[in-house]
């Protein structure tokens, strides 16, 4: 099936707050419910898989059109963010990760 078939099946068929994995790690589809000014929609969750195959954070960041995503990736390639990062990492301890990996239903894309 068609990647825009497929999507557009979601919308009409998926449960509120279902979420449909991507063949690419880390990002998957989130059918967002309808509200009193808006039908249902989707959007892309990204939340990175570490090397315990669980994703690295509880809640990933929701994209829902290209200016969002255009703007995160503007926050993520200031060197500004990358000296932040490197003095947190100084001063907070080092975490450790737990849990078990799940086998998820793919969406190739």
């Amino acid at each position: 099936m068609e990647l825009a078939a497929t999507l557009k099946s979601f919308i009409e068929e998926g449960q509120d707050w279902e979420r449909k994995h991507t063949s690419v790690k880390g990002v998957s589809i989130i059918r967002l419910p309808a509200t009193k000014n808006r039908a249902p929609s989707l959007a892309i969750d990204i939340n990175p898989i570490g090397d315990n195959g669980l994703p690295m954070k509880k809640k990933g960041i929701m994209i829902m059109n290209s200016a969002e995503i255009a703007a995160f990736r503007a926050v993520f390639n200031n060197e500004k963010v990358d000296g932040l990062i490197a003095a947190l990492e100084d001063v907070l301890p080092e975490r450790k990760s737990q849990g078990k990996p799940a086998k998820p239903d793919v969406l190739q894309i």
